[in-house]
């Protein structure tokens, strides 16, 4: 069965979400909605372009309602989404606050409609190996999960459009950004949901600029996060993005071997395991999407998301990031700072 999927945002949504979509066999883009951007977009897809997610909701007969507009947009969406009967998935972060979060988890669950938060990094192969070696009991018992993104783009001097993005209130920042997926890296590694969590997040250089202009950031430019997760186990989770390096470190530390994925980017990694007697690297199957990356390196991790998705509507069980995954890491967000 293919699904008629419709597409909130125009940015993201364009670059990842539409060929992601349009590639896969089960799903079909047929429309966009954008304030500013549908229309240009509709007319070089293809598709039919609409201003806001109600007009689309009215205007083209859809399954389900993919978003990847700004956050502070996510929580009106979902809510009409469901309202009107569609499946849904979301990007992060998930919403501003954990209120919202739960009143969007107990609005899927009213609905009864398949949903999904747009995870998509779980399927980087790296991190399916890793997990599979701690489901597998390779590396036990497990003690701590260690999950670290450095990166230049919010140095001092870099230049960054001033945007929403810059704005705490509307969910901007990189602890929303990113922070999220490594949180979500580290409690699908651990297969249990957080007990209590604590962290900071940091703005180190509030002065920016861009082409054109100055203006002042209120958002963090780091997040650091010490998760735990009970029976012994903890994560340290940092994402930082005024580093002079640019490195993505993805560990599972027990206490008969350590594993670790490293590299420079999240899609350029390396798996290593580690006990008292060697250090070997790992093989690790590629995304069978893989030829698609070329159209953007989130695309086949997207397919994969998707893969699950058309589970998750046909029998009601996957694999897929749900919205209760997405409610725990907006209580860890919500614990270190991240909350509007």
């Amino acid at each position: 069965m293919t699904y008629r999927v419709g597409i909130v945002g125009a940015g993201f949504g364009e670059k990842v979400h539409l060929p992601s979509y349009a590639a896969h066999s089960h799903f079909e883009p047929v429309a966009i909605a954008s304030p500013q951007s549908a229309e240009g977009v509709a007319k070089e897809r293809n598709i039919a372009g609409f201003r806001t997610l109600d007009e689309m909701l009215k205007g083209v007969e859809l399954d389900v309602v993919s978003i990847a507009a700004p956050p502070f947009t996510h929580h009106a969406d979902v809510l009409a989404a469901l309202a009107a009967g569609k499946h849904v998935i979301c990007e992060k972060p998930f919403t501003l606050n954990v209120r919202e979060a739960e009143e969007l988890v107990a609005a899927a669950t009213s609905a009864g409609t398949a949903c999904a938060v747009m995870h998509e990094f779980r399927w980087i192969p790296q991190r399916m190996a890793l997990k599979e070696l701690i489901a597998n009991n390779h590396l036990a018992p497990m003690r701590e999960i260690e999950v670290t993104q450095l990166m230049r783009f919010l140095r001092a001097d870099a230049d960054r459009t001033g945007n929403w993005w810059f704005e705490k209130s509307k969910g901007g920042g990189l602890a929303g950004a990113l922070l999220s997926h490594l949180i979500d890296t580290a409690t699908w590694m651990a297969g249990r949901y957080p007990v209590r969590s604590m962290g900071i997040v940091r703005t180190a250089n509030p002065k920016r600029h861009d082409t054109e202009k100055s203006f002042t950031s209120d958002v963090d430019d780091g997040a650091f996060a010490l998760i735990d997760y009970g029976d012994g186990l903890v994560a340290r989770v940092t994402v930082d993005g005024t580093t002079a390096v640019e490195s993505v470190t993805i560990a599972a530390h027990a206490e008969n071997r350590t594993a670790v994925s490293s590299g420079t980017t999240v899609n350029d990694m390396r798996l290593f395991a580690v006990d008292d007697e060697e250090t070997s690297e790992l093989d690790c199957t590629p995304s069978k999407y893989g030829k698609f990356a070329s159209v953007n390196p989130h695309v086949p991790l997207v397919m994969e998301l998707l893969d699950e998705f058309v589970k998750q509507i046909e029998n009601g069980t996957s694999e897929v990031p749900t919205f209760e995954d997405a409610l725990h890491t907006q209580r860890v967000l919500e614990s270190i700072g991240y909350s509007a």
